[in-house]
């Protein structure tokens, strides 16, 4: 017996790939343009990796200048200059403020909902979508993708196959695999000839080879940390917290970035646990102290310095034996100068990219034309969000790029 399987069609103007942050903002305004839009996700749900951003509160965005953002985006932030400059932070601001979210500034200029709930910020997008008419189509696993006669033609393995005129990727990055991320959108762009910029972390922890388990949780404030080769230096000062085998917390995300296109296996970081403190200024600390507490051990002694968890670590680092102060030899003085603001770790690599933020890498942005994120090399076809190789610090900076170029493919999508 022979057996017809029939596939169902559904012809659009456009079809979006990727539910996320770029997705649905690009559905929105294409679809207020007039033209029927459908969104398609693999997920069960819209905008999964949404519901994890800022520990689950969603920084929206940074309330400051386009300046301040192009400063913060540390891959290719010339391309973005255009894509801010037609929806900026403050155009996000009013977005989110007009379809009915109220919004909140923090330090730093941070802007989160004011129900510090990343859910709220998906509702108020869904609703929006809702409004101007955006289909959904969840849980769709796409076979394959081609352009027949202008026309885009998806077909997925549910059996329905799906026209446009125009496609949108919006499948995001390779980072955090547990929200349904992968390197499809790049396997799209390289069958349409795109180059793609190997992937790499970004945001991430770095591990290192020293054993740093017994500092598993410990947070030091206001330190720098320092990155330094042959040819630059990169120091970011403020909080670091350590895991079982690698350093995190804000300054070492952001120095993951800013490191990560660079050869750093084996290299050294260093810690500068003291900050405010030039050398000269510690050691007549010192030297005025040790007549002070001339009868405490050494141990007891750096309660005043550090963390209490963190002595034992500093104690075998410095390589002094815990004896009295007033033993202190000007060699020991100077050792313990030197480990409070050069405390040295080799790195062994960045954390692995399922953990990272965001993802660095992506579809080449030479082949995209800034002002619309559409294809140089094929028509009608579109990139927007952590598909591009676009990622920037953290603060708001990231979604800002996923608002913004989503904005201007959906607001750029022709007749």
């Amino acid at each position: 017996m022979c057996y017809t399987y029939l596939v169902m069609q559904k012809d659009y103007d456009v079809v979006i790939v990727g539910g996320g942050a770029s997705g649905m903002m690009a559905s929105i305004f294409s679809a207020r343009n007039g033209f029927k839009t459908l969104v398609l996700d693999h997920n069960e749900k819209l905008g999964k990796k949404l519901y994890i951003t800022g520990k689950g509160k969603c920084n929206v965005t940074n309330n400051s200048s386009i300046e301040t953002h192009l400063i913060n985006i540390i891959t290719n932030s010339k391309f973005m200059f255009s894509a801010l400059n037609q929806f900026s932070p403050q155009d996000t601001i009013q977005f989110f403020e007009d379809n009915g979210l109220k919004l909140r500034t923090e330090r730093g200029n941070r802007v989160f909902p004011a129900s510090d709930k990343s859910s709220d910020v998906i509702k108020t997008l869904e609703k929006t979508m809702r409004n101007y008419g955006v289909e959904v189509s969840l849980n769709e696993s796409i076979s394959k993708i081609e352009k027949v006669d202008n026309k885009f033609h998806i077909l997925c393995t549910s059996d329905y196959k799906y026209t446009a005129n125009s496609l949108i990727i919006a499948t995001g990055g390779v980072s955090y695999a547990g929200t349904g991320a992968s390197n499809f959108g790049y396997e799209v762009a390289k069958q349409f000839g795109h180059n793609i910029t190997k992937p790499k972390s970004a945001l991430c922890p770095i591990v290192v080879k020293e054993d740093v388990s017994s500092l598993n949780g410990l947070s030091l404030r206001n330190v720098c940390l320092i990155y330094k080769n042959a040819k630059t230096q990169i120091t970011e000062q403020g909080d670091l917290l350590f895991t079982f085998n690698s350093l995190t917390g804000p300054i070492a995300l952001t120095l993951s970035s800013k490191i990560n296109k660079l050869d750093i296996a084996n290299t050294k970081l260093f810690l500068d646990l003291k900050p405010g403190l030039s050398p000269e200024k510690l050691d007549a600390k010192f030297q005025r102290e040790f007549l002070e507490f001339a009868k405490k051990d050494y141990r007891n002694y750096l309660n005043t310095l550090l963390p209490a968890s963190f002595i034992e670590f500093f104690m075998k680092k410095t390589k002094i034996k815990n004896k009295k102060i007033s033993e202190f030899t000007k060699n020991d003085r100077q050792t313990l100068i030197n480990t409070l603001k050069k405390f040295d770790f080799t790195i062994k690599s960045l954390d692995n990219i399922n953990v990272s933020i965001v993802t660095s890498g992506g579809v080449d942005v030479k082949e995209i034309n800034a002002k619309t994120c559409e294809s140089k090399l094929v028509e009608n076809l579109y990139f927007v969000g952590e598909v591009l190789d676009v990622d920037a610090l953290t603060g708001g900076f990231n979604l800002q790029i996923a608002w913004s170029t989503g904005y201007v493919a959906g607001n750029s999508i022709k007749n």
